[in-house]
């Protein structure tokens, strides 16, 4: 009997902030919820870092995720831009490690391939895929989408690695 494990995605950002709960038993995955945390527009930019920390920790509280997996950070042409966006990483990325869960990070392109097949598919093209693999999910803001699609890459990935373990 396959076991089941929950799985939080986030796709980090210092305006939305996605995150998304799968279950996954062997290939099988399941929704469970999803959505975005938009910190308060014009508030300080550790108050908006603290407000992802809190929210995701009172996510993990209320879905029990055993694992979590967040995107790695795309390099951006500006390199403030790259600092903020690696700041609320840090922030989504501490929340599940404090939490004593193993946090795994993949690249956009990891994640685009595991869901859609091609490593530069389009948001659209994740969004629908997302759709397809989790038809229960309804209709979702991209940066949930995306992060339902970490969630889902690291189920893929995961279960691959419990396989060379077992070996």
């Amino acid at each position: 009997m396959t076991s089941v494990i929950r799985i939080l995605g986030v796709d980090p950002g210092s305006q939305a902030t996605g995150w998304g709960v799968v279950d996954a038993a062997g290939a099988s995955l399941t929704y469970v919820a999803s959505g975005v945390i938009r910190p308060k527009r014009g508030a300080a930019h550790a108050d908006k870092l603290a407000e992802i920390f809190a929210s995701l920790r009172a996510l993990i509280t209320c879905h029990n995720p055993l694992e979590a997996a967040v995107e790695e950070t795309f390099v951006n042409a500006s390199p403030r831009d790259a600092l903020v966006l690696g700041q609320a990483r840090g922030a989504a990325m501490l929340a599940p490690a404090t939490a004593g869960l193993p946090v795994s990070e993949y690249a956009a392109n990891t994640v685009k391939k595991s869901v859609v097949g091609r490593g530069h598919a389009q948001k659209d093209q994740v969004q629908a895929m997302v759709k397809v693999l989790l038809p229960k999910c309804g209709t979702l803001a991209a940066d949930e989408a995306d992060a339902l699609a970490v969630a889902i890459c690291h189920a893929h990935h995961a279960d691959m690695r419990r396989l060379e373990r077992a070996s």
